[in-house]
């Protein structure tokens, strides 16, 4: 790994064993794209970009070469105005009424490691000798506006971060309107782009088209990242796939609203850029301010989507999470929101508990409805105490009963929440997101607290601190159950309401910060209606998140697959509930149940006492089994043998780093009548290897499971599954 200039060229190569980003000073004034693939020597990099004069509709801002054009100029971080008609990666309003801006080249620095980024989430090294970093200080002398670019690039990871800091060292105030985490162009548009889209209980189903002339935009404006648009986009080759052909992968660390733009213009280049949402934002940067952007984590392969997403994979959960729980095993949980959702007592919460113990549950999880007086959902959110109706003797004797058991004892909140029906609201109407003299839109019966102000921040702050320090809970499950509208803050002036946004998700992350480090000890997972906010942002404080509200296990093939896409296993949440299925009301065995969940952080949502005894022991063999391999499946390497997306049969399998361990997981949908014999082709074995399947005696050659495959034939009816575990001898 290195960063290297080239002074006499003008040449910053980025560079490490996987992949080489090349950026040029053209003029010595201008940040040019050069390159980002597969690793290059630095020969004649100032040869790869082109010029050529094009027509008077593309003007030339350096009158001396007419070759130089901002709209044809691939550029590092591009302004609208001077000459580029294309999607800028920043906009600034000046007191005049202007728009119009000009960053020129003042300076750089190289240095070893990656800095922190100042009240915003963001991957992180532990030594610096994992990293480089280079900084490119640009500078608008006429308004003194100074835009530092960040590029990191990690030793071991085929990943650059990118981010950007704006300062004010003019005299006069300045506003954002538009400040992206990146921009990268491309000098062609022979891709095809991939998002992960969908909706509530239906998310981040994987979508694939061809780029065209235009531009096409993934973005949420709902203020988190939301169920509909996961923040992250990927570019393919046209013959890219799972195992082949290039990827470029783009992901934001941010949960408020973002958008990734992939614009294809005349000339058929393709210009990306990622960033919060300029939907609805300015930022007013005071002289002496600073402003900084979320990091734009990207990853390249040469080797299709499965090594992009196990680059992902490897970053995110040991250089993005954190804590003691980023490299310790997640206990098996059984939560009780489909057994009771709200009507419940202490004893039927201790006979859950009990019925968990004896199956051989490690963590129970108490959900909705022990606060406040809440029996429905449409009161007590904010009122942090205890319903003294439902737990006369408190929280404190209901832990002591569940860890008298042996088990450990986990919490719901839905802290950024508030019922117009609660105690906290009739003292403080104005605490909510807000505009005065429109109406307060509810979702669910309920509004957003203000995360924008400092105040609201730590009335919650304390008010769950009391909770988490009254007894020893290991587990918060962190909720958040609708999207907002009416964005306004009391506490901010009129020429600053279009930052509430913003400031809400610094205010949201500056309450995990305080929490996460106060509590170490208590594993938090992230929750919005499921899988509405399943971003990097969250993962940097919570090593998991609940992954949706449809636990359905035909639809959770879809949604764990292509969830896997960004996301590695050990930040899934995936759990057996009760079938019908409450949210699609569809019936499958248990089995199978039991083996899409054990490709995630594993449990139980439904009411145990109720198992017959079959059941039981159905249930007592899953638990055991899934401790057996949970090393193996929360920190293993994901590889995708079948689509759920492409037909009927799912299929993916995990491998320990070092080959000698696997877990298989086949998944068919519905029967086929008279149906060929199959056989499904493994992925990351070793060759050399032979492998032992679990309840087989014979051994099996690494290289026949690798390219002639293990037969599947044995299974009969629809929603049927098969899981193989594979050892290798020794060696």
């Amino acid at each position: 790994m290195q960063i290297t200039f080239e002074q006499t060229q003008g040449i910053f190569h980025l560079k490490n064993s996987q992949m080489s980003y090349v950026i040029q000073l053209v003029q010595n004034a201008y940040p040019a794209h050069v390159y980002w693939g597969r690793p290059i020597r630095s020969g004649q990099l100032a040869a790869i970009l082109q010029f050529h004069e094009r027509c008077s509709f593309s003007p030339n801002p350096v009158p001396e070469d007419r070759s130089i054009s901002f709209d044809t100029l691939p550029q590092e971080y591009p302004a609208y105005g001077t000459s580029d008609f294309r999607e800028p990666a920043y906009q600034v309003a000046l007191s005049n009424g202007s728009t119009i801006t000009e960053l020129i080249y003042d300076k750089h620095r190289i240095y070893a490691g990656k800095p922190t980024l100042e009240g915003l989430p963001a991957t992180y090294t532990e030594h610096e000798d994992e990293a480089q970093t280079l900084e490119l200080e640009l500078v608008d002398a006429l308004i003194g506006l100074r835009v530092i670019l960040s590029y990191t690039i990690f030793d071991q990871h085929a990943a650059l971060t990118r981010s950007v800091r704006f300062v004010n060292e003019g005299t006069a105030d300045l506003k954002l309107l538009r400040a992206l985490s990146m921009s990268v162009d491309y000098s062609h548009s022979e891709f095809d782009l991939l998002q992960l889209s969908g909706s509530w209980v239906r998310e981040r189903h994987i979508e694939r088209r061809a780029l065209a002339p235009g531009k096409l935009t993934v973005e949420s404006r709902r203020g988190s990242s939301s169920h509909q648009h996961n923040p992250f986009i990927a570019l393919l080759a046209k013959e890219a796939g799972e195992d082949h052909g290039d990827v470029y992968g783009f992901s934001l660390v941010y949960s408020g609203n973002f958008a990734a733009h992939a614009e294809v213009e005349p000339y058929g280049n393709t210009r990306i850029s990622m960033g919060i949402n300029p939907f609805d934002f300015s930022w007013l940067l005071e002289p002496g301010q600073a402003f900084q952007t979320p990091e734009a984590v990207m990853v390249y392969s040469s080797s299709g989507l499965g090594e992009m997403s196990r680059s992902y994979h490897k970053l995110y959960r040991t250089r993005l999470c954190r804590g003691e729980f980023r490299d310790r095993t997640r206990p098996v949980l059984v939560n009780n929101w489909e057994a009771t959702y709200f009507q419940f007592n202490a004893d039927k919460i201790e006979s859950i508990a009990k019925a968990g113990k004896d199956l051989g549950i490690e963590l129970f999880v108490l959900d909705d409805g022990w606060f406040g007086k809440r029996d429905s959902d449409n009161s007590s959110l904010g009122d942090w105490f205890v319903d003294k109706a439902k737990l006369p003797n408190g929280l404190e004797d209901l832990v002591a009963r569940v860890n008298g058991m042996g088990l450990q004892f986990g919490l719901w909140f839905e802290p950024e929440m508030v019922s117009p029906n609660s105690e906290l609201y009739r003292k403080h109407p104005d605490w909510c997101l807000h505009v005065p003299n429109r109406r307060r839109t509810e979702g669910r019966q309920q509004l957003i607290l203000d995360f924008s102000r400092e105040d609201v921040c730590e009335a919650i702050l304390g008010m769950l601190r009391n909770i988490l320090s009254s007894s020893p809970i290991t587990y918060v499950k962190w909720d958040m159950n609708r999207n907002m509208t009416e964005i306004g803050s009391a506490a901010l002036p009129p020429e600053r309401q279009r930052e509430t946004a913003h400031r809400y998700i610094l205010g949201l992350y500056r309450v995990l910060e305080s929490l996460t480090k106060e509590f170490p000890h208590i594993l938090f997972e992230s929750c919005s209606g499921g899988g509405g906010r399943f971003d990097p942002g969250m993962l940097y404080y919570m090593p998991q998140t609940w992954t949706s509200d449809n636990t359905d296990a035909v639809s959770r093939l879809k949604i764990q697959y292509g969830t896997s896409i960004v996301y590695p296993i050990s930040s899934m949440g995936a759990h057996v509930s009760a079938v019908p299925n409450h949210q699609v009301h569809r019936e499958t065995s248990l089995k199978m149940r039991g083996d899409v969940a054990m490709s995630g952080n594993f449990g139980y949502e439904l009411d145990l006492t109720r198992f017959t005894d079959e059941e039981k022991e159905i249930v007592k063999q899953q638990i055991a089994d899934y401790k057996e391999i949970r090393p193996l499946v929360q920190f293993g390497d994901l590889y995708r043998l079948l689509s759920p997306f492409e037909g009927n049969e799912t299929a993916w399998m995990i491998v320990s780093e070092d080959k000698k361990q696997a877990l298989v997981g086949y998944f068919r949908v519905l029967a086929e009548p008279n149906a060929p014999l199959k056989s499904l082709r493994l992925k990351g074995l070793n060759p050399d290897f032979d492998y032992r399947i679990a309840g087989k005696e014979e051994e099996y050659p690494g290289d026949h499971l690798l390219y002639a495959g293990l037969p599947v034939n044995d299974l009969r009816g629809d929603f049927q599954s098969k899981i193989w575990v594979l050892q290798a001898s020794s060696q």
